[in-house]
C-alpha cells in the first residue's frame, strides 16, 4: 500500500509544480464556466426586500431546525442533561446487552450467560485476524458483534463528528460574521446553534436505526442508508432511492473539496505566511504531500483508527484554543459584561449594520448553521458506527455537537474579538473582510504574543481532523453507489489524498465553490426524509427512556447497577 502511495505522489509531483505555475487559472475558470450554474442555484438568496436577503438552503436548514424542536418538544433543552450522562458511559451497560436483559425478570439468567461471554472476548491476544495487537481495542474497519453493533464508543462518535465541524469556520468564519453583522450576529449565531441541536438528535438516530452491519461487523450507515430503507418502509422506496443516490453524489463531492481541498489550501496558506516562507518556492506542495502523509496513515495505513486519533485531537486541539480564550477573557474580565451588552443590544437594534436587525440576524444565523452542518446529514455517518441497541442513545449524544462547536467555541471567538476589538482597531464592523483567521489571529496576538504560531499549529490540527472524518464520509457515499470492497475503498482513499496534495498546492476556488455548494446541496435530501420519519424517531427516543426507567427502578427496588461489572 505505502509503495503504492509513494509511486503516485512522485508521478504527481511535476504535474503540480507545473499546475501551481502555469494552469491553476484557466482550471478555475474553466471549472466556473461548467459548475457556476450549480453554485449560483445552491446558494441563491430570496429577495425579501431591497435591503435584505436570505439563503434558500438556510431557510431550509433553520425551519427543519425549529420543527425538530418542537416535534420532539424541545429535547435540545430536556435532552442535555442525559447526553452528558450517556457519553460519560452510565448507560453502557443496557445500551450494549438490553434493559430487560440485564433487568428485567430474568436478568439472573441472563446475566451469566452474558459475563461468560465477555470473559471469552477479554481472553482473546488480537481482535479477528488484525495482525496488530489489538486487545481491549476497535479497529475501525474491522469490528465484530460485540453484543450490540458497532464500532466505536458514543465518545468517539462524538468527537469523529465534531472533528469534521470544529475547523476553520470556528476560527475564521466567526471573524467574517461579525465584521458583517457586527458584534449581534454572536446572539443569532448562539439561537442557530441551539436550534441545530434537535436537527443533530433526529438525523443521527436515524443513522443508527438504519445502519447496515457487513458481515465482518463493520458498520455502513448514514443519510443513503435511512433515506433508502427508512422510506421504503413507508412505501416510498423509489423516492428514497433517488434521495439517497443523490445524497451519496453530494458528500462524496464535498469531501473532496469543503472537507479537503479547502482545509489543506488554508493551513498551507496559514503555514507559509506564519514562516514568512516565499509562495513560490513549492511550499505549499511540500506541506500538502506532509499533510497527505499524515491523513493516508489514519485513513489507509496499519491504524485504521479515525475514532482512535479524533477522541485524542479533537479535545486536545480544543482545549489549546478555548485556554487562550478564557486566558484572554480573564485578563479582561472586567469587560465581559460590556461585550454581553453590545452582543445583546447588537442583536436586536442592528447597530447601523447593513439590513439592520434582520442583516444582523441572517450573518448570525448563517455562520451558526453553516459551522455546525446540523441538518445537513454528514454527522448521521460518523454516529451510526456507534455501538449501541438503541438508536436514540446516540441522538441524544449528537446533540451535544452543535452546543460545543457553535454555542461554545464559535462564541468563544466573538467574545476575544468583541472584546479587544472595542476601539475598533483592527476591524470595522458593518465592512466585510476576506482574511477571518488574520482577524483571529490579531485578536489573540493582542493579549497573547506570537499566538499567532499556536493558532497556526491549531489550524493545521482542525483541518487534518477534519480532512479524516469527511474522508470517512465520502467513502461511505462511495461505497453506497460503488460497492463495497478493498478496491473500490483503495480508489476513493487514494483519490482523497491526492486532492490533500492538489488543495494545498494551487487555489482553486471554483473548485471549492462547486464543493460547498454540494455539502448544503446535501440539506435537501436530507432534511425531506427525516421530517417523514420523525415518527419512527419519536418511537425510538421512547424505547430508550423506558430502558433507563427499567433500569432506574430495578436499581431502586435492590439491584446491582451493572454498569461496572460489565
Amino acid at each position: 500500500m505505502k509503495k503504492y502511495l509513494l509511486s503516485i505522489f512522485t508521478i504527481s509531483l511535476p504535474f503540480l509544480t507545473f499546475a501551481q505555475e502555469t494552469t491553476s487559472e484557466k482550471i478555475d475558470a474553466i471549472f466556473k464556466d461548467y459548475t457556476g450554474w450549480f453554485v449560483d442555484a445552491i446558494f441563491y438568496e430570496i429577495p425579501f426586500s431591497e435591503t435584505y436577503k436570505i439563503p434558500w438552503v438556510l431557510i431550509v436548514l433553520i425551519s427543519g431546525a425549529l420543527f425538530f424542536t418542537i416535534y420532539f418538544k424541545f429535547i435540545n433543552v430536556t435532552g442535555f442533561r442525559m447526553a452528558i450522562r450517556v457519553v460519560r458511559g452510565q448507560y453502557e451497560d443496557i445500551e450494549k446487552h438490553g434493559a430487560d436483559n440485564l433487568y428485567g425478570e430474568n436478568a439472573s439468567d441472563n446475566l451469566a450467560d452474558i459475563q461468560q461471554i465477555e470473559t471469552e472476548k477479554s481472553n482473546a491476544d488480537t481482535l479477528y485476524g488484525d495482525s496488530t495487537s489489538n486487545e481491549g481495542e476497535d479497529v475501525i474497519e474491522t469490528i465484530r458483534d460485540e453484543s450490540a453493533d458497532g464500532e466505536v464508543s458514543h465518545f468517539q462518535a462524538l468527537t469523529a463528528a465534531l472533528s469534521a465541524t470544529v475547523g476553520l469556520g470556528n476560527i475564521a468564519g466567526v471573524a467574517v460574521a461579525l465584521s458583517i453583522g457586527g458584534p449581534g450576529a454572536t446572539f443569532w449565531m448562539i439561537v442557530a446553534g441551539l436550534l441545530g441541536m434537535a436537527s443533530k438528535f433526529a438525523e443521527c438516530t436515524l443513522g443508527v436505526k438504519y445502519r447496515d452491519v457487513g458481515e465482518d461487523g463493520t458498520v455502513y450507515g448514514g443519510p443513503m442508508y435511512y433515506l433508502t430503507k427508512g422510506l421504503k418502509a413507508k412505501g416510498m422506496g423509489g423516492f428514497g432511492k433517488v434521495l439517497a443516490v443523490l445524497f451519496a453524489i453530494f458528500v462524496i463531492g464535498g469531501s473532496f473539496g469543503g472537507g479537503n481541498m479547502f482545509q489543506a489550501n488554508q493551513a498551507a496558506a496559514q503555514f507559509v505566511k506564519v514562516f514568512d516562507l516565499d509562495p513560490a518556492s513549492n511550499a505549499g506542495m511540500y506541506f500538502g504531500i506532509v499533510m497527505a502523509v499524515l491523513v493516508a496513515i489514519v485513513i489507509i495505513g496499519g491504524i485504521k483508527r479515525i475514532a482512535k486519533v479524533t477522541e485524542k485531537v479533537v479535545p486536545f486541539m480544543a482545549g489549546i484554543y478555548v485556554l487562550a480564550s478564557l486566558i484572554i477573557l480573564g485578563a479582561n474580565f472586567s469587560l465581559i459584561d460590556d461585550a454581553f451588552a453590545l452582543i445583546y443590544e447588537g442583536a436586536f437594534s442592528g447597530l447601523g449594520i447593513a439590513g439592520g436587525l434582520v442583516g444582523v440576524m441572517i450573518q448570525g444565523i448563517r455562520r451558526g448553521a453553516f459551522s455546525n452542518e446540523a441538518g445537513v446529514g454528514s454527522a448521521a455517518i460518523a454516529h451510526s458506527a456507534v455501538r449501541t441497541k438503541y438508536p436514540a442513545s446516540e441522538g441524544i449524544v449528537a446533540l451535544l455537537e452543535p452546543f460545543v462547536d457553535t454555542v461554545v467555541i464559535c462564541t468563544m471567538t466573538a467574545l476575544v474579538i468583541v472584546i479587544t476589538n472595542f476601539d475598533g482597531g483592527f476591524m470595522e464592523y458593518g465592512v466585510e473582510i476576506t482574511e477571518g483567521v488574520e482577524i483571529t489571529a490579531t485578536a489573540f496576538d493582542s493579549v497573547i504574543p506570537h499566538f499567532s504560531i499556536i493558532l497556526t499549529i491549531a489550524v493545521i490540527l482542525f483541518a487534518f481532523s477534519t480532512m479524516i472524518s469527511w474522508s470517512y464520509y465520502g467513502m461511505q457515499g462511495w461505497v453506497f453507489l460503488f460497492g463495497k470492497g478493498k478496491i473500490s475503498d483503495l480508489a476513493y482513499k487514494v483519490l482523497f489524498l491526492f486532492f490533500v496534495v492538489v488543495g494545498a498546492s494551487i487555489s482553486l476556488g471554483a473548485v471549492i465553490n462547486f464543493s460547498d455548494a454540494m455539502i448544503f446541496a446535501m440539506v435537501v435530501p436530507n432534511i425531506i426524509g427525516v421530517i417523514i420519519l420523525s415518527p419512527v424517531i419519536k418511537m425510538e427516543l421512547k424505547k430508550y427512556y423506558k430502558a433507563i426507567n427499567v433500569k432506574e427502578d430495578a436499581i431502586e427496588e435492590g439491584a446491582e447497577d451493572l454498569n461496572e461489572i460489565l
